[in-house]
């Protein structure tokens, strides 16, 4: 369990380096933050900064995923043994979730991060690199059908667990169950535009909608 124990707080502290805050330094000390709807995540990065800045928050959120998932469940730390008692998928998961969890709350910025979406998929180029293509493909479908980006990510997140369930058991049990851990989580890390479209204050990134409407082109997305 040592060995277990070590590796996620080692990829719990990877996830809590934020894109947002590392490229934000660089840029002279931005903080995302205090703008927009507060997340820093790369979609306020977008929204507040412009491509280039959110292309690098995003670089950075997803790597973390990367590295958690693929790079620390092998390392050999001094004075922790491998344990043959732990199996390595699930201490691959185990990681690849302490990422995730460092970019929501992340210890290094006072808990406050972002959604985990960025990080999330930075985990799947590693454990299911060709779920990647369709989760972009539904979270694009949901995007420009109502403009909502967190209805959008929280849809391509459950529709990972689903596929899995209805393809892919028994055999990917413990993928399964990571993915819908997840996914609750990424709804939960939404509830707060869960709230806004149930207001019906939710922002909309109306530029990307295949169909547009009178009320739909004056909202605001904060998502």
């Amino acid at each position: 369990m040592l060995e277990l124990g070590v590796k996620f707080l080692i990829s719990y502290f990877i996830g809590s380096l934020m894109g947002a805050m590392i490229v934000g330094k660089l840029r002279g000390g931005i903080d995302i933050r205090t703008m927009g709807s507060g997340n820093a995540g790369g979609t306020n990065a977008f929204r507040t900064q412009g491509v280039l800045f959110a292309l690098g928050v995003v670089i950075v959120d997803v790597g973390k995923g990367v590295i958690g998932a693929g790079v620390v469940p092998g390392l050999d730390i001094p004075f922790v043994a491998r344990d043959p008692e732990i199996s390595r998928t699930w201490l691959t998961l185990v990681c690849a979730a302490g990422a995730v969890l460092g970019h929501v709350w992340p210890i290094y910025h006072g808990f406050k991060g972002g959604k985990g979406a960025a990080t999330l998929i930075g985990t799947l180029i590693i454990l299911a690199p060709k779920l990647i293509i369709g989760v972009l493909l539904v979270w694009g479908w949901v995007l420009v059908m109502t403009g909502y980006v967190g209805l959008a990510t929280m849809t391509a997140a459950t529709a990972l667990p689903v596929w899995l369930g209805l393809k892919h058991l028994p055999d990917n049990q413990p993928l399964f169950i990571y993915l819908t851990v997840m996914a609750l989580f990424v709804i939960y890390w939404h509830r707060s535009n869960i709230r806004r479209m149930r207001d019906g204050v939710e922002h909309r990134n109306v530029r990307v909608m295949l169909f547009k409407s009178r009320e739909s082109t004056g909202a605001n997305d904060q998502s």
